[in-house]
């Protein structure tokens, strides 16, 4: 699975700002991630012959493009990769950084392997948006860095510049990468071309709110990025066996819907039953099993912390005190905070626990005060 990358800590020192970042290719996505980077303040120049680039960011030729850059960003179609890489290596400077920005992994960390080797660092890398989804302001922002051993340091950079435009950054080998996105993002271009040719009607005024999520996926698909259909699915070493899967348990749940209920065998049966998320995972059923004990745990101690209130109420009805005390509450939401802190928690949402909590204890000793 994906982790956050850690920062660089110890005494190491802080990568290398990177200020300049040549784009080569700079199509719809190119365009929208150089002005992302434009607006963090980042320098950017691009070539692209079959783009309209305008003002100081074009570039007449590879050259100029690479002349000063700290990165240069290759935004080309995958199958277009190696050629690109081939054609930009005589032109890169000793220390000139590359990084892809491709939806598949392996082909591109291959190609710059094959291409750059151990004499120009480079970095594969795949930001988790897309021109549609940048345009609604979506947040957050997620971008899959790839480790490299040989230029770990080409790694931490390229994390930095990440995060500085806003972005969440995750690290997953290049075929872990592949995997996970031929179940998820091919399979989802996948569906949504096959509901598309089938004449699904996604704009349909009393479509149920379960189609309503997968319209949305079609109208993310069509207008994101629907030219990276063919690309996700044959760079993609894993898209084949994603594609047969699903289409092998439709092809079953077809079978068993064609079958009569009264006739129905045991397997027909199973075979139209939605497994809840917790049978498909040991170990998500296991920790949901955990969080309803704790769940239990923090019921009993509210109300024994009830008890406790009540037993204020008494004694706050005997000296005549008032039953709300602004200075303990306000002591009581800073300790609150103040543990919430050492414990890594959002000391906010704590407090709006606790307001809660204190809400209903008011309410508790004001009944009590009533009667």
């Amino acid at each position: 699975m994906p982790h956050s990358l850690p920062h660089s800590g110890g005494g190491t020192a802080p990568p290398a700002r990177i200020g300049k970042v040549a784009f080569l290719g700079y199509g719809r996505f190119g365009a929208a991630l150089g002005s992302l980077l434009g607006e963090a303040g980042i320098a950017v120049r691009a070539f692209d012959p079959a783009a309209e680039i305008h003002g100081a960011a074009r570039a007449a030729s590879l050259p100029e493009l690479v002349d000063g850059a700290d990165l240069v960003l290759v935004a080309v179609p995958v199958p277009a990769m190696r050629e690109a890489l081939v054609s930009l290596r005589p032109h890169l400077a000793p220390g000139q950084l590359v990084a892809d920005v491709g939806s598949v992994k392996t082909v591109p960390a291959r190609a710059m392997a094959d291409v750059l080797g151990a004499d120009r660092p480079w970095v594969a890398t795949h930001p988790l948006f897309g021109p549609a989804s940048l345009a609604r302001g979506e947040r957050p922002l997620r971008a899959v860095v790839c480790p490299n051993p040989a230029h770990p340091d080409a790694v931490r950079r390229v994390v930095a510049l990440f995060e500085r435009i806003g972005c969440q950054v995750l690290e997953q080998a290049p075929e872990e990468h592949d995997r996970v996105m031929a179940f998820t993002h091919a399979l989802a271009f996948f569906i949504a071309k096959g509901m598309l040719d089938a004449g699904v009607p996604a704009g349909a005024p009393y479509a149920p709110p379960s189609f309503q999520g997968i319209a949305h996926t079609i109208e993310t698909v069509r207008v994101d990025a629907g030219h990276l259909f063919a690309a996700l699915h044959r760079e993609n070493p894993f898209a084949s066996e994603a594609r047969s899967r699903l289409i092998n348990a439709l092809v079953a749940v077809d079978r068993s819907l064609d079958v009569p209920t009264k006739d129905a065998a045991p397997e027909d049966i199973a075979a139209l039953a939605i497994p809840d998320l917790g049978s498909l995972s040991p170990e998500l059923r296991e920790t949901r099993e955990l969080i309803d004990e704790l769940d239990l745990e923090l019921v009993d101690l509210l109300a024994r912390r009830s008890e406790l209130v009540q037993r204020a109420a008494r004694a706050k009805a005997t000296i005549g005190a008032a039953v709300r005390d602004p200075v303990r509450e306000a002591r009581l939401m800073e300790s609150r905070r103040r543990r919430a802190v050492e414990l890594g928690l959002d000391p906010d949402g704590v407090a709006d626990v606790f307001e809660v909590i204190l809400r209903h204890s008011r309410s508790l000793q004001e009944r009590r005060s009533s009667t």
